[in-house]
């Protein structure tokens, strides 16, 4: 069985700098490119980044500077550190593990305001 469970997500200040976890199990993680995605209200789910199984890293335009996402193979964790957030970076933040297939965690909200 497949499970992806994201955390670090909560109520962030505008500049904060959380770090969102996810941890996979059931899955060889090594083979497969993991990403993060995020869902803001009233919009369709959007490409944050994405790492592949040689670390090669792609990330949306919008957090391109602010945002790393790595991953450690020993721990199957994917990370996103988020720097300098905006509430506009409002959103269910989700974790995908991809290869063949898309896998999918439950996400984590991660609110940006004052």
């Amino acid at each position: 069985q497949v499970r992806l469970v994201e955390s670090g997500g909560g109520l962030v200040q505008p500049g904060g700098s959380p770090r969102l976890s996810c941890v996979a199990s059931g899955i060889r993680f090594t083979l497969y490119t993991m990403g993060w995605y995020r869902q803001a209200p009233g919009k369709q789910r959007e490409l944050v980044a994405t790492i592949t199984s040689g670390s090669s890293t792609n990330y949306a335009d919008s957090v391109k500077g602010r945002f790393t996402i790595s991953r450690d193979n020993a721990k199957n964790t994917v990370y996103l550190q988020m720097n300098s957030l905006k509430p506009e970076d409002t959103a269910v933040y989700y974790c995908n593990a991809r290869r063949y297939i898309d896998y999918w965690g439950q996400g984590t909200q991660v609110t940006v305001s004052s």
